[in-house]
């Protein structure tokens, strides 16, 4: 499948992904379309890394940009990754310019674990 142009861009968490796919997935079946590969892949891995509900998930990213020290792009890595781990969360801010307190670590960490 080749892309010819690029329409628009936003950003979406997982789950919402899941969702859309799902919803594509419904459409072929009930138009009798063969999903191709790369369809039937795309719905198998949103599946299977999706650890929550969109709901959850908007809820969550809201959380995280209330906090100070996060962007909008590491939110978004957050809610997709969903790190239950000091070690986990740290991964995620290893390219950043600065370092999270202890502290810090855990408010994330707890708002990730209650919409888990």
């Amino acid at each position: 499948m080749k892309v010819k142009e690029i329409i628009s861009e936003e950003r979406i968490t997982l789950p919402e992904l899941r969702e859309i796919l799902l919803k594509v997935e419904a459409s072929k079946l009930e138009n009798g379309k063969e999903m191709s590969y790369e369809l039937r892949k795309s719905i198998e891995h949103a599946n299977h890394l999706s650890r929550t509900s969109v709901q959850n998930a908007k809820a969550l990213l809201e959380e995280l940009l209330k906090l100070e020290k996060i962007k909008p792009d590491i939110a978004y890595r957050i809610v997709n990754i969903m790190p239950r781990t000091r070690d986990e969360l740290r991964a995620i801010y290893a390219k950043e310019r600065f370092t999270l307190s202890g502290e810090e670590l855990d408010e994330i960490i707890d708002l990730v674990m209650a919409n888990f």
